[in-house]
């Protein structure tokens, strides 16, 4: 399995307004807490280590 670089969203913007909607009433600690537990949700189907570290070092990389 290699790391998928093209759009995969059923519909991205739902799911942005999802995250926005789950992120709303939190503060900056809950906030955060809240990205990583979803980070390792979404690793845990991914499941691939190599995959995963390819990930890691793509977001790392994006440009600001």
């Amino acid at each position: 399995m290699s790391m998928n670089t093209s759009n995969n969203f059923e519909d991205g913007d739902a799911f942005y307004e999802q995250l926005l909607d789950a992120h709303r009433g939190l503060d900056a600690d809950q906030s955060a807490l809240l990205n990583a537990r979803l980070v390792l949700l979404l690793a845990n189907q991914v499941g691939d280590a190599r995959v995963l570290r390819d990930c890691v070092e793509a977001a790392r990389n994006l440009p600001a």
